[in-house]
């Protein structure tokens, strides 16, 4: 039997130059996937109810030119809404799109940013819609004002306890919005933000104690947030043994270790946030 099944066109690469005075710059790569009536092309082949993958494609780049890309939520809501109100047999329609940030030199340049992936996941079933914006690739690092101890010491345990370490993370976060803002990237500089000062601003006993702070503060960045889900790789470092040098090492030179690394994940939910839906996917 034949279950649960979508299709679409993944990471459409599109970059659009504003040309006002001065220049503007908008880098996107957007996924479409669709769902509905399907069944006929999974099990005989028969592509009837099938909007090709290239069609798609070609929607993303003419919704681009006809309408502009405002935000990543305005612009995934414009893309799902049409591709399911346009296409009897499309009951669903989930656009996720990731905007890459640059930073002005001038009035026609510009260099990449390294202040995250902003990202943007919009579903429609024809009735609701369901937003969730984020940020993937935000590499954040506090030198001190970060302890770990008093934690499960077993017959394999050969990590020992600290209490000033280094605290990296590449964050990955999403959440969830019940309301739309009025300004879609007002609202994501200010969640980020939010983040960026629990992050600092912490001193962190654990990662997990600085995640459940970075969530709080995405919530009270806006009231239409329900929900934050974040994923923190804990970017391991390493002081150095420089004693076979005859070299002390006070806490200055360490060794960045990409793998294995510990990897901390939860979310955070306002108590009387209505249930996700479709938010978080089909």
């Amino acid at each position: 039997m034949l279950g649960p099944n979508n299709y679409g066109k993944a990471e459409v690469r599109i970059v659009q130059v504003r040309r006002d005075d001065p220049h503007d710059l908008v880098d996107l790569n957007v996924s479409v996937a669709l769902a509905g009536d399907l069944a006929s092309t999974h099990l005989t082949g028969d592509n009837a109810n099938v909007l090709p993958t290239d069609t798609q494609k070609n929607t993303v780049y003419a919704f681009a030119r006809q309408y502009g890309v405002d935000s990543a939520e305005a612009f995934g809501s414009r893309l799902a809404r049409h591709f399911v109100d346009s296409q009897p047999t499309i009951q669903a329609a989930r656009v996720s799109i990731e905007e890459y940030p640059w930073r002005r030199l001038g009035p026609h340049s510009f260099a990449r940013s390294g202040e995250g992936v902003r990202t943007a996941t919009v579903t429609y079933d024809g009735t609701a819609e369901w937003v969730v914006s984020g940020v993937t690739d935000l590499v954040l690092l506090n030198t001190t004002d970060s302890e770990f101890h008093g934690f499960i010491v077993d017959r394999y345990t050969t990590l020992a306890a600290t209490t000033d370490r280094i605290l990296a993370t590449a964050v990955r976060a999403s959440w969830r919005h019940t309301a739309s803002p009025s300004d879609w990237t007002d609202c994501y500089l200010a969640a980020r933000a939010a983040m960026v000062e629990a992050f600092t601003g912490t001193y962190s006993l654990s990662l997990q104690q600085t995640l459940h702070a970075m969530g709080q503060a995405v919530l009270a960045s806006a009231p239409g947030i329900a929900e934050v889900r974040l994923s923190l790789p804990n970017k391991h470092h390493f002081l150095v043994d420089l004693s076979p040098f005859d070299l002390d090492n006070p806490g200055e030179v360490y060794f960045p270790a990409d793998r294995p690394y510990g990897l901390i994940e939860g979310s955070v939910l306002r108590d009387d946030a209505p249930p996700p839906g479709l938010a978080w996917g089909f």
